[in-house]
């Protein structure tokens, strides 16, 4: 059996690095964040410390498509950690962009596009909820958010980098290598970029967008730029913080300003031609070398398809995700697929599958449930490892099935204080109740949002006289049978209950579909509902109350 060392992860910046981190052999790389440290440190070398980077612009709502690159980047940092090294995880929001296009559910539509080719930073908050600018609300949103599922990078704010001239010296070397840089552009452009073309733009010192044009640079640290608007003016970059780089010179900029070893992509990004494919080039300009790369695919939400997109306000957000799956399961989704790997989050009945599965990959580590050979029990231990919001526990957590949870949820109209208490002898500390409670809320915002009509139910308390009146005669008549069955035996199973049901219709002459309308109107008002035996056996009690009333 192959065993696997726990960790506790932490990430360092450059002013609190980690203490009394011990070289180590590499472990074996079965998983693919495994296979992307080892990578890393061969293509960079055995370094003190390694950077990984992640960056947005945020431009709209952060979605869960978006949150892959980070938690991509936190599980190879997580991987570096293990392999005995130092890592610094920096997060940049690309908040001195302009602001594009209005994403389509944002409000107040109307004031956002008067702050149209301004920076996204400089734009309003349109939820009126006490944010500074758009883009801190969509920051502050996703930076509370990724601390639930144990990620916690240096953040850094462009904008602030910018305006405070911090790049004013990288700027000058991008302008005096304008050409050298738009000869890397144009291998892979069918219109060579104009003579005039910079790799700079500057927001208007008078009106606030980029409607500019850079009329003349000295060479030095002095650019004369027009506006629209026609406000004109020359200033010095080292001291007036309105002038940027454009995307495809500001990346690898700063892959080098801030010495950056690994760094993923969208698949946007990473076409023949693409913002990476010519950063590799154009950093080297600067004499650094692009970071290793990890390309990683889109994700769709199941059932509805097509790329998730800010900018056509269609999204599912961390948030969105974090309602339906624990914090744990959140990582385990991504951290069992590769990123090259699209895939779908699914939000119908397959959440109920994806618990069992999780469910099913912690009993593997903690040696409750067996698995086919030693490969894939490292595979599911790794994953499980990396699945972990802090510290792997001790021993195996508290299971709650899901399914069952919705059961007892709706049994107790909803209510999670009273579901506790019928899980109360299960609960064996603080680690357990916190479990129960989380898959608790999950549990109740799915059946709320998201679960089939199939799964949801309110349990009657007596018979309605409405539905009473329409059963049969053979129909009553088989229900007080299930009611005497129970009450005559304790021990019954699921699938033994299941084969009693066909032994009690057929004893009175009924169609499996009046057999089970009958039932389900009488506990529950509906046609439908959960799997019968199941369900009958969890509410054991009212069901034998209702069914001897009909």
């Amino acid at each position: 059996m192959i065993s696997l060392k726990t960790y506790k992860y932490r990430l360092v910046s450059l002013r609190h690095t980690m203490s009394g981190t011990k070289k180590s052999t590499l472990p074996d790389a079965l998983h693919w964040a495994d296979q992307m440290a080892q990578r890393i440190i061969r293509e960079k070398g055995d370094k003190n410390l390694y950077v990984v980077a992640s960056g947005i612009t945020p431009s709209g709502t952060v979605h869960i498509g978006n949150f892959r690159e980070i938690i991509t980047t936190d599980i190879v940092a997580r991987a570096l950690v293990r392999a005995g090294k130092k890592v610094r995880f920096i997060y940049s929001w690309d908040d001195y962009d302009v602001f594009r296009k209005v994403p389509a559910n944002m409000p107040k539509q109307d004031l956002l596009k008067t702050y149209l080719r301004k920076p996204i930073v400089d734009t309003p908050d349109p939820f009126e909820c006490g944010h500074e600018s758009y883009a801190r609300h969509h920051e502050e949103e996703i930076e509370e958010g990724i601390k639930q599922v144990g990620i916690e990078p240096k953040f850094l704010y462009q904008a602030d980098k910018y305006r405070d001239c911090e790049y004013a010296k990288d700027i000058a070397f991008a302008m005096q290598k304008r050409r050298e840089i738009a000869t890397i552009l144009n291998k892979h452009r069918k219109e060579p970029l104009p003579l005039d073309w910079t790799p700079a733009s500057v927001f208007c010192a008078e009106c606030g967008r980029d409607t500019t044009r850079i009329v003349t640079y000295d060479g030095k640290w002095n650019v004369t730029y027009a506006c629209e608007c026609g406000f004109e003016e020359t200033f010095d970059i080292r001291k007036k913080g309105i002038i940027k780089l454009k995307w495809r010179a500001d990346w690898p900029m700063r892959w080098n300003a801030e010495k950056v070893d690994f760094e993923p992509g969208g698949k946007d990004h990473s076409t023949v031609g693409g913002s990476f494919d010519t950063g590799k080039e154009i950093v080297k300009l600067w004499g650094w070398t692009a970071p290793t790369y990890l390309m990683y695919d889109f994700i769709s939400i199941k059932g509805r398809g097509g790329k998730i997109s800010s900018s056509e306000g269609t999204v599912i957000t961390l948030r969105d995700v974090l309602e339906v799956y624990e914090p744990a399961m959140v990582r385990w989704l991504f951290a069992g697929t590769r990123p090259g790997a699209e895939f779908a989050i699914a939000f119908d009945a397959d959440v109920i599958k994806n618990y069992e599965d999780f469910d099913r990959c912690e009993r593997v580590y903690f040696g409750e449930e067996k698995v086919r050979n030693d490969k894939e029990l490292a595979n599911q231990n790794r994953i499980y490892e990396l699945s972990c919001v802090h510290d792997v526990p001790k021993r195996l957590p508290l299971q709650p099935s899901f399914r069952h949870l919705c059961n007892i949820l709706q049994y107790n109209d909803m209510d999670i204080d009273k579901t506790i208490g019928f899980y109360k002898r299960q609960l064996r500390d603080k680690r357990d109740r916190n479990r129960f409670e989380v898959r608790a809320h999950c549990a109740k915002n799915w059946l709320e949002k998201y679960a089939p009509d199939d799964f949801k139910f309110k349990l009657n308390k007596s018979v309605p006289a409405s539905v009473k009146e329409k059963l049969s005669s053979a129909q009553k008549k088989a229900l007080h049978d299930i009611a005497h069955a129970l009450v005559t035996k304790d021990d019954w199973s699921d699938e033994a209950l299941h084969e009693e049901f066909y032994v009690i219709l057929r004893n009175n002459k009924l169609e499996t579909k009046e057999f089970f309308k009958a039932a389900y109107q009488v506990l529950c008002s509906a046609d439908r509902g959960p799997k019968l035996a199941a369900f009958v056996l969890e509410i054991k009690e009212r069901a034998i109350e209702l069914f001897s009333k009909v």
